[in-house]
């Protein structure tokens, strides 16, 4: 016989924006040792690599903080929903009573 399942735990709360921002730093710093260590030409597409690393970096940190505030306002939405949902159905009960008719 196998024990039921537990509960998922809650997601973990984590500063995303902490996490995009250590990104960008790492590939700046990794484009500043290649620079100083130089490369031969035929590797210099590492430099690109370094920006574009960079670059995605910075989107993130302008990103996430807007997709998050979207997401809450998603849920604080679809919550409201529920809210008005769960009134309307423990209000019809009561509406048809008064009409002589029950469900």
């Amino acid at each position: 016989m196998t024990r039921p399942r537990r509960p998922d735990p809650p997601p973990m709360q984590t500063n995303d924006v902490r996490i995009a921002a250590a990104g960008a730093a790492a590939w700046a710093v990794a484009f500043v040792v290649l620079l100083i260590v130089g490369l031969p030409s035929e590797d210099r597409w590492w430099l690109w690599v370094c920006a574009t690393g960079f670059a995605s970096g910075m989107f993130g940190v302008w990103y996430v903080p807007r997709l998050q505030a979207r997401r809450a306002s998603q849920e604080a939405a679809r919550a409201a929903q529920r809210k008005a949902g769960a009134e309307a159905k423990a209000d019809k009960p009561a509406e048809t009573a008064e009409h002589g008719r029950a469900d």
